[in-house]
């Protein structure tokens, strides 16, 4: 047994994926450093971490400098549904640009490998389906989803310069739809968003005619893939897809819903927001060919671990609620 662990920085670290990501590394045997504003990212999320000798949270946020000591970074840093990330645009695009600037600086300093988390969402309304790693995208620059698009985009290719550049040993995941347990409540995306419609019997609100297609990747997958393209050699750098290539149209996913959780939701249409795109579904040959990663866990066995949560988190609520009113 080693008698050194790994230091492994993650940012965003509170919130639905990082605090999943913060949890395997430490069943990995890693010293984990969780950095997080918790502006979308919750304490709850992590609680159960903090009396792990081995985990340590810091209040931080990415677009200033950090000065640690680790061995590894996972930037998760950045609001990833479009209600988070569209509240404070100028913030966001900061977020995915300076902070990208400063984790990839202390990368450099430190001699640490950096992974990246990128997102689909650098391909916006896609013309090639599915989308392969090669495809330059179909982004409005001017849109109101641009600040998390080109943000992302622009982090990308600071990674590849600081690598040409400076050689800092780098990892960029794109990161499809992925769903699970942590996921925020108001997140405003189509599984919470349709989870918690039907718990509480309501509408399912569902935009244009639902038939726009999506591929949901479970997290425990998702979590899975960053940590072996993490443990790729320094020839590997990325881009790599990570989601579930399984593509369903999203009336379909409202409707297994309904179904899963035994809801009598009815389902409401609404237009269609501005640039939502049509067709979202990773080509994985390349995370086949390379991690030798393809998601395991079902989309009815995940869906039904999610409505789990969400109807805990519903329950508890409900109980503060009836303590204040008592």
């Amino acid at each position: 047994m080693s008698l050194t662990r790994k230091r492994v920085l993650v940012t965003g670290g509170a919130g639905f994926l990082g605090s999943h990501l913060c949890e395997r590394l430490l069943r990995e045997g890693a010293d984990v450093l969780c950095v997080d504003n918790y502006f979308t990212g919750r304490k709850d999320n992590i609680a159960h971490l903090l009396t792990d000798p081995h985990f340590e949270a810091m209040r931080h946020d990415v677009t200033f400098p950090l000065y640690v000591e680790v061995d590894e970074i996972y930037n998760l840093a950045c609001p990833a549904s479009p209600v988070h990330y569209q509240f404070d645009p100028v913030q966001t695009t900061k977020t995915s640009v300076i902070g990208a600037i400063n984790m990839l600086g202390l990368a450099k300093r430190i001699g640490a490998k950096i992974l990246q988390a990128s997102t689909s969402e650098v391909y916006g309304d896609p013309t090639v389906h599915p989308q392969t790693e090669d495809y330059r995208g179909n982004v409005n620059t001017l849109g109101p989803r641009a600040c998390y698009d080109e943000g992302k985009r622009c982090a990308e290719t600071l990674f590849f310069d600081y690598h040409r550049q400076h050689q800092t040993q780098i990892k960029v995941a794109r990161i499809f739809n992925t769903y699970g347990p942590r996921m925020h409540p108001n997140d405003g995306r189509v599984v919470s968003n349709f989870i918690v419609q039907s718990l509480r019997g309501e509408d399912i609100t569902l935009y244009g005619d639902g038939g726009q297609t999506r591929a949901f990747c479970y997290v425990d997958d998702l979590i899975d893939g960053l940590m072996r393209l993490m443990a790729t050699g320094p020839d590997i750098t990325g881009p790599i897809n990570i989601g579930n290539p399984h593509e369903i149209p999203v009336r379909e996913l409202a409707e297994r819903v309904i179904r899963l959780t035994g809801s009598a939701s009815k389902i409401v249409h609404r237009p269609l927001p501005q640039d939502d795109p049509m067709q979202r579904c990773p080509d994985i040959t390349l995370a086949r060919a390379v991690l030798g990663w393809a998601p395991t866990v079902a989309l009815d066995d995940g869906l039904m671990k999610a409505a789990a949560y969400f109807r805990q988190m519903l329950a508890e609520s409900q109980e503060r609620q009836d303590r204040l009113s008592a």
